[in-house]
């Protein structure tokens, strides 16, 4: 919980993860993930069971299991795990596929995304994105959905700020900024996320899009929230509180 301190200084950015948090994480990545499987290896039921049980993928329901590496892990340490199963491919040819693949999922909003961005905007804060998927599918989901030209900076994995649970994606919002990490949220539906903005000094919301329950974020949040739906009432309670977003 955040103490007296914390609640005293103005909220002025928020930086979101993308997969779990702007987007239901099950909803959008189990139809993505079973028709990865068929391509990759629907010929072999034996491979494809392998292969399911390597990316933590339930397929009778479609949904990913806690702990599974494709939700919070690079394309690259999850495709290096696929190897494990795929002998007849190589590692740059897996990510080309798994990336050129992503792009085209269609995304289910966790709230419809773009009244929600503008309102965040017209509050006038400055907005980011962290992901663990590389940069170009996540403008291109970003775009999909209308709200790409809402955000003051874009990071994925491969964009040279590292990733997460490493702090540099949040490190480089707060520079390209020039907020202070007490003036910034990190919001995410993982683990990694929230640690990475505790390592970059910056304040916490778990939201509950994703495969992980609330006693595995409440640890690492400073509050946890059914979805960013709920931020907006979060950032009016900040601000009874003493603390509000500004321009």
């Amino acid at each position: 919980m955040q103490n007296n301190a914390e609640a005293s200084q103005m909220i002025k950015g928020i930086i979101f993860d993308k997969d779990g948090t702007l987007f239901d994480f099950n909803a959008t990545w189990g139809t993505w993930a079973l028709r990865m499987l068929t391509a990759e290896v629907g010929h072999d039921p034996v491979q494809f069971a392998a292969l399911a049980d390597v990316l933590g993928f339930d397929v009778p329901t479609e949904q990913f299991l806690p702990g599974s590496i494709v939700i919070a892990e690079t394309v690259d340490i999850v495709a290096a795990r696929m190897l494990d199963v795929l002998h007849d491919t190589t590692m740059d040819a897996l990510r080309a596929r798994m990336n050129a693949a992503a792009i085209g999922v269609a995304q289910v909003e966790a709230t419809p995304l773009l009244p929600f961005f503008d309102g965040l905007r017209g509050s006038g804060l400055r907005l980011g994105i962290a992901t663990n998927d590389a940069e170009a599918p996540a403008v291109a989901h970003l775009e999909q959905a209308g709200i790409l030209d809402h955000f003051d900076f874009i990071a994925g994995y491969d964009s040279g700020h590292g990733a997460k649970p490493g702090a540099g994606q949040i490190l480089a919002f707060l520079t390209q900024t020039g907020l202070a990490a007490d003036e910034a949220v990190m919001v995410g539906d993982s683990v990694h996320d929230l640690t990475a903005g505790r390592a970059a000094g910056v304040r916490t919301i778990g939201v509950l899009t994703g495969p992980a329950a609330a006693p595995e974020l409440a640890p690492h949040a400073d509050v946890v929230l059914p979805s960013i739906a709920d931020i907006p009432d979060w950032l009016a309670g900040q601000t009874a509180a003493g603390t509000r977003p500004s321009s």
